[in-house]
């Protein structure tokens, strides 16, 4: 049968209301007391009902995350940082995974509202009016995480995504690449797509360069449209000297069939990428990239987020982090 308050207090020879504040670390709790119901619980083997102390409490200690791809390393990584500052300051957290489908975002989040979640980490992906409209029916607080929106209505902790990419070109513009191609995110996406896609085209001009429509590509973030995108590019003549993805893993999909065409990264062309995951150390030649603060995006979300849900002062709701630019062996000078 399931052990109860009352059988623990019954146990102890105290109230129901001592084995409460015992159980919730009330402090106003005589030290043998609070042993006497330790005993009691260990021996019954109580474990207490959260979702009735969450009743009580109007708090659950849990937070909702909505992360658009658990396979990706990126957010893998992110999601990292969010749990061990969850554990730090004693929440629990239900992770769900959107396989980068709005209509699924929606549905995670209404059912994570409906949990009674604490509060709310959005992770990635484009916030749209649809999200606006399910993030308005909870007054618990959100963050929004590796992403932001226009209307700035939201909590966000995030890197400046035009700037990442306009460091990345201006890296190969200054190793004397002007034929650069570039695989882009949908323009649908805002910072993988649209923000990078700008940065991008604002490196160029900058140069005094013009943007040739012809050197970009859309992929979509994935490894397999990297490989796909740069097959396109060596098809061109003159063929790009530089390839610059939006992600990782795209480039090094880029890498790749570079080689299987039989040339060399990057004595033939030089690859850059955006995010620094563990595999672009791994790679050969090793990948040159803009590395995001990855751990640090979900760590400095979580811990804004709980400042939100405890009502404690914070001075800035949209918090912007640095970013790298790590130099490997993926790029060069131009030789030609």
């Amino acid at each position: 049968m399931t052990v109860t308050i009352y059988d623990v207090a019954r146990e102890a020879g105290v109230s129901m209301a001592t084995v409460s504040r015992v159980v919730n670390n009330n402090t106003n709790v005589k030290p043998l007391t609070r042993k006497k119901v330790y005993e009691a619980i260990e021996m019954l083997g109580y474990r207490p009902n959260a979702v009735a102390r969450g009743l009580a409490s109007k708090k659950t200690t849990t937070v909702g995350v909505v992360i658009p791809d658990i396979s990706n390393t990126f957010f893998s990584e992110v999601a990292r940082g969010i749990e061990d500052i969850a554990n730090m300051y004693h929440y629990n957290i239900i992770l769900c995974n959107a396989d980068k489908r709005k209509e699924k975002e929606i549905r995670v989040i209404n059912t994570l509202l409906e949990k009674q979640v604490d509060g709310l980490l959005f992770m990635g992906g484009t916030v749209t009016d649809e999200h606006r409209d399910a993030f308005r029916t909870t007054n618990v607080p959100i963050v929004l995480c590796a992403t932001s929106e226009a209307t700035n209505t939201y909590a966000s902790v995030d890197i400046n995504h035009e700037k990442a990419a306009y460091d990345a070109v201006t890296l190969l513009l200054n190793h004397g690449h002007r034929q650069i191609g570039f695989i882009c995110g949908s323009l649908e996406d805002t910072n993988n797509g649209l923000a990078r896609y700008n940065g991008y085209k604002k490196a160029l001009e900058s140069a005094g360069l013009e943007m040739r429509e012809e050197l970009v590509r859309i992929g979509n973030l994935r490894y397999d449209s990297g490989i796909d995108a740069t097959k396109y590019f060596l098809g061109l003549e003159p063929r790009p000297t530089a390839i610059f993805t939006a992600t990782d893993e795209m480039a090094i999909g880029a890498i790749h069939a570079i080689q299987d065409f039989g040339l060399r990264v990057p004595h033939d062309i030089s690859v850059v990428g955006i995010d620094n995951i563990r595999m672009a150390s791994m790679v050969r030649p090793q990948l040159t990239t803009v590395a995001q603060p990855m751990y640090d995006l979900g760590a400095v979300a979580m811990r804004l987020l709980t400042k939100l849900i405890n009502k404690e002062t914070v001075e800035d709701t949209r918090v912007i982090l640095s970013h790298e630019v790590i130099t490997r062996n993926s790029l060069s000078h131009v030789y030609k």
